[in-house]
């Protein structure tokens, strides 16, 4: 009988992740040896959970919200890309070491461009947010080659940091990388992605609709209800509204890929999970 590799999601709240649900089917549609759940973690037992799940003998885990700085700090090895973000959302145990990843930026890319259909080279970009999201998706986002993007922050040092920190990267792609206040946002961008936690708070849209150039793609990280004010108020200005589900399989599908080499179907589960979800 062949052993059965144990992954999960921790953070604090996890009880509502569809994680499980995602890398379930990830499992069967590959045949993977896979069983996934989830840890509700106490906000300071990060590092002792780690070791409690590793010694149990598992293989990975997926990290979410307070933990992604924390996790990027504890590991042995880390990618480019959580490198570059600061932060980790993907943890592999490798014997005695610990390698961490950053799939979210990857999995925001893959859900723009191939399920909304939405190239990003030469487009004019706004990221809404500096924080922990925000820092997951830019490098990510200035790797597809945009004309500009634009990083506005209510916090604008926040923003100038993040800015910073990619500029790098965004010479190298040949990107006008810029920050400023939220309000301070100007001209109109084809895409604009929400990585604040405005939606999860009930809060107003942070950012003006003059930013939205007509037919722009306006995407919000949060899914499901949350996300509904955000959806309503980028059709109601014109553009596509976009909820974050479609990143949040991609950045999965990634993180099986990180932990078991094997690419599942991830349009083929969006599609089902935005099933599951309607009914």
């Amino acid at each position: 009988m062949t052993a059965v590799d144990q992954y999960c999601v921790m953070g604090n709240p996890v009880g509502h992740s569809k994680s499980p649900w995602i890398h379930a089917r990830f499992a069967a549609l590959t045949g993977q040896p896979v069983e996934y759940g989830r840890r509700l973690i106490p906000f300071d037992g990060f590092a002792a959970a780690l070791q409690a799940f590793a010694a149990e003998g598992g293989k990975g885990c997926n990290v979410t919200v307070p933990f992604k700085f924390e996790a990027a700090t504890l590991v042995s090895r880390r990618s480019a890309r959580a490198a570059l973000a600061g932060a980790c959302n993907v943890l592999r145990f490798d014997g005695g070491d610990l390698t961490g990843d950053n799939t979210d930026g990857i999995g925001l890319v893959h859900d723009l461009q191939g399920n909304a259909g939405m190239a990003l080279a030469g487009r004019d970009l706004l990221l809404v947010g500096a924080g922990g999201a925000a820092a997951g998706v830019l490098g990510p986002l200035l790797d597809t080659r945009p004309r500009r993007v634009v990083v506005a922050n209510r916090t604008v040092d926040k923003a100038r940091a993040l800015v910073a920190g990619h500029a790098t990267l965004a010479t190298a792609n040949d990107v006008a990388l810029e920050s400023c206040s939220l309000t301070d946002v100007t001209g109109c961008f084809d895409v604009v992605v929400n990585a604040t936690a405005s939606s999860l708070a009930g809060d107003a849209v942070p950012v003006p609709a003059t930013v939205l150039k007509p037919g722009a793609l306006a995407c919000d990280m949060m899914y499901g209800p949350a996300a509904d004010g955000f959806l309503d108020w980028a059709r109601s200005h014109g553009a596509i509204g976009r909820d974050g589900l479609g990143m949040l399989v991609e950045q999965a599908a990634e993180a099986f890929w990180v932990w078991r080499g094997v690419r599942p179907p991830a349009a083929q589960v969006l599609a089902e999970l935005r099933a599951e979800l309607a009914a």
